[in-house]
This record gives structure tokens, C-alpha cells and sequence, in this order.
């Protein structure tokens, strides 16, 4: 863990122990609606045995009534969004899978490390480690997108690398969480191989949210090319 990762780690878990009550993750953000899906490329899990063992045993710690577990076929690091599938044409969806796709073919596969646990008012995540290639990753995706639109959707700055476990179900006083989180902050990280990133069209359901592959980017293509 890096000092500025390790900085926020100890900052978010100050600041949590510190909420009067959760917040639920529920409410509905603006233009989403229920069923209505959203193109944006994530980082899935399918596959990662080490990462689907460590949320089996983090899970146990947090059955609360409170925290809604994510299942681990759900399990994702949110990249970079591109926009609400009825407003964004079939031509653009295109030339961004396309752009995209060259610009991740640049970048070499790499690993992660996901834990320790990391909460804060909406959910309970894990850390992720090292925060850079993820970052190199959305920059890249950023630049296919740019290529296509003169402006990218969501701010380039403030991305916060983070895979979410459990979600805040209610707004409740947060001292049984804290409680069930403090044994879990020293756990030892999974590492997951990183070889590609998909664009998805998600959708909220009740309190889950499922989505469509619409395409696989490799990472490393170029280079194994050349």
C-alpha cells in the first residue's frame, strides 16, 4: 500500500467510525429509474476464485440488517460511465467500442489487490491496491471516448478505485457496523489478474444491479502483436 492509499484508508476509516447513521444506497440518482439501463465500462470478477473466497468470508462478518450483500456474480469496479443506453446512438456506441478497445490494447494486463475492508456512509468496499493501473485504465478508456465525443462524461479527476461488497440499506445509526468491520481492517488482500474491461449496460433492480456484457476490451492485444 502506497502512503497517499494508505493516508485515505485511515482518513475514510476515521470518518466513518465518526457518521451519526448511515446513508441508504438506494435513493435513485438523477435520469435512473427502475429497469432503465446505463452504458459503462467495468472491471468484473467472473472467474477469480482468491476474491469470490475473500467476499465469501468478509460477507459472513457483515449479515446485518442493515447492509445488503452484493452477490459475488455482482462484484465490480465501477470504470467510467458513458451514458443512459436510450441517448446514446448505435453509430457512437460503435466508434467508443472500437476507440476503446485499441486504446486497452495498449496497456499490459496487470494485478490488483482487493482488501482490506474499506466503508464509508453508502457501503462497506475493499480497498484497492495499487490504485494506478486502475486509474491508467480509465485514462485509457477516457482517451477512446474522447476520441468519439469532444466531451467525456463524469470528472477526470477524483476516481477512487473500489470494489463494493455490502450496500447501506437503511439510514441507521452506524455503531453495529463499525463494530463488524473493525476484525476485518487487517485482512490480508486477494489478487486478481486483470486482462480486460467490459462495456455493460446496467440496470437497477429493487436493491440489486444486473447487467449485459455488450463487449469484451482485452488488455494487451497491441503488444502481443507487435
Amino acid at each position: 500500500m502506497t502512503a497517499p492509499e494508505r493516508d485515505n484508508f485511515n482518513q475514510r476509516w476515521q470518518a466513518y467510525q465518526a457518521l451519526e447513521a448511515l446513508r441508504t444506497h438506494w435513493y435513485w440518482r438523477p435520469g435512473w429509474r427502475d429497469e432503465r439501463a446505463f452504458y459503462t465500462w467495468h472491471i468484473t470478477f467472473e472467474g477469480q476464485d482468491a476474491l469470490a473466497e475473500l467476499v465469501t468470508a468478509v460477507q459472513h462478518h457483515l449479515r446485518l440488517p442493515e447492509l445488503d450483500l452484493v452477490p459475488l456474480e455482482g462484484l465490480h469496479l465501477t470504470t467510467q460511465g458513458v451514458g443512459f443506453t436510450d441517448e446514446v446512438s448505435d453509430e457512437d456506441l460503435a466508434a467508443i467500442i472500437a476507440a476503446v478497445t485499441s486504446e486497452c490494447g495498449r496497456l499490459p494486463p496487470f494485478n490488483l489487490g482487493l482488501g482490506p475492508v474499506d466503508p464509508d456512509a453508502e457501503g462497506v468496499g475493499l480497498l484497492i491496491q495499487p490504485w494506478q493501473p486502475a486509474r491508467a485504465l480509465r485514462t485509457a478508456i477516457r482517451a477512446g471516448i474522447g476520441t468519439v465525443w469532444s466531451n467525456v462524461p463524469e470528472p477526470a479527476e477524483g476516481f477512487r478505485p473500489h470494489v463494493t461488497v455490502a450496500y447501506s440499506g437503511a439510514d441507521v445509526p452506524v455503531h453495529t457496523a463499525v463494530a463488524a468491520i473493525a476484525p476485518l481492517r487487517n485482512i490480508p488482500p486477494a489478487i486478481a489478474r486483470i486482462a480486460e474491461v467490459q462495456l455493460i449496460a446496467l440496470r437497477r433492480s429493487g436493491r440489486t444491479y444486473l447487467w449485459d456484457v455488450i463487449h469484451t476490451a482485452p488488455l494487451g492485444s497491441h503488444r502481443s502483436a507487435e
